[in-house]
């Protein structure tokens, strides 16, 4: 199969190009503006094209033989830069989003994986969060994922494409065997942070609130490991392929880690105390997220092996700068 993997030079991107190189029968194509991306995650058997997918002559570039299936990374995440620039993700993940699905639909291409968010539910109401939680997004970036999986439901029906909407929870670690060394930049997810902290890139990181209704008073959150996420990735094509149906599913551990447990964990990692403060308590933060991974362990028969604590700092580790 000849698949395109957009934003593949990005942390998440890479990892699934990463595993998609270990099957033989496939030719990934990577493409990425490299805003984001980084040069160091490219690998040198993949053909790279540089640029934006709302650029038509980058999608006619993409498009000029036959495409199999597409893989979608290439869009902003940040949950609070969204509320001040709207803008900004209209264009990229919506709008960039739109006219890739158009590309496929003119060039006959009929399956699409897409990395979606659990930043579509907002507060949980319960939990576990399944995916049959209410979608109550709470800041511009998870109603982008909505408006995508929204409109795929319409490509599905209308023009036959099948899809894997992929709601992930925290994703975090490094490929265990070390072969993507890329750092995210400018990150806003806690590990990073902490990791950025203990390397001397950072000069210390801040807990928001430790007054919350769980054992340690800190926020618990499920946090998924990339390389679980990646197999799932390839798992949802096979099964979309196979079934000829489309799928919407959560991918979580379905275990929680509070915050002061994570960072306890990374200093018993780096064998030194990482500097931190104790903060307030940041507005729209619930106590506890928890995914329920139930339908993916039916669908696709996966489940997490790599996403432990220890697993996903000792994963980082070996990506940072020994500070």
């Amino acid at each position: 199969m000849r698949l395109i993997v957009t934003g593949g030079a990005g942390y998440i991107g890479s990892h699934i190009v990463c595993e998609l190189n270990a099957r033989t029968e496939h030719e990934v194509v990577v493409v990425d503006s490299m805003e984001k991306g980084s040069e160091v995650n490219l690998f040198p058997k993949n053909e790279f094209i540089k640029g934006d997918i709302a650029d038509d002559a980058i999608l006619r570039k993409v498009f000029s033989k036959n495409v199999d299936a597409v893989f979608h990374f290439a869009a902003w995440k940040g949950a609070g830069e969204s509320m001040l620039l709207p803008e900004k993700y209209s264009i990229n993940n919506l709008n960039g989003t739109l006219k890739l699905l158009t590309a496929m639909s003119e060039n006959n291409c009929k399956n699409f994986i897409f990395s979606s968010s659990a930043a579509v539910y907002g507060a949980p109401v319960y939990l576990p969060i399944d995916e049959k939680h209410p979608l109550n997004q709470e800041n511009y970036y998870g109603y982008t994922k909505v408006a995508i999986e929204e409109n795929l439901k319409w490509y599905d029906k209308l023009k036959g494409i099948k899809y894997a909407a992929l709601r992930y929870f925290n994703a975090a670690g490094y490929d265990t065997k070390g072969r993507i060394r890329g750092l995210e930049r400018t990150p806003a997810n806690l590990l990073p942070i902490i990791m950025e902290t203990a390397s001397g890139m950072r000069e210390s990181f801040e807990i928001f609130g430790e007054d919350y209704e769980t054992p340690d008073g800190t926020c618990i959150r499920d946090y998924i490991h990339v390389s679980d996420l990646a197999l799932a990735h390839l798992l949802s094509l096979d099964y979309i392929v196979a079934n000829q149906s489309s799928i919407t599913i959560n991918l979580g551990s379905e275990n929680g880690y509070s915050v002061k447990e994570i960072t306890s964990m990374a200093e018993t990692v780096v064998g030194r105390s990482i500097p931190h403060k104790i903060g307030p308590r940041r507005p729209g933060d619930p106590a506890k997220l928890l995914a329920s991974s139930a339908k993916a362990r039916e669908l696709l028969n996966w489940k997490p092996v790599f996403s432990d604590s220890k697993t996903l700092i000792e994963s980082m580790r070996n990506v940072y700068p020994r500070g």
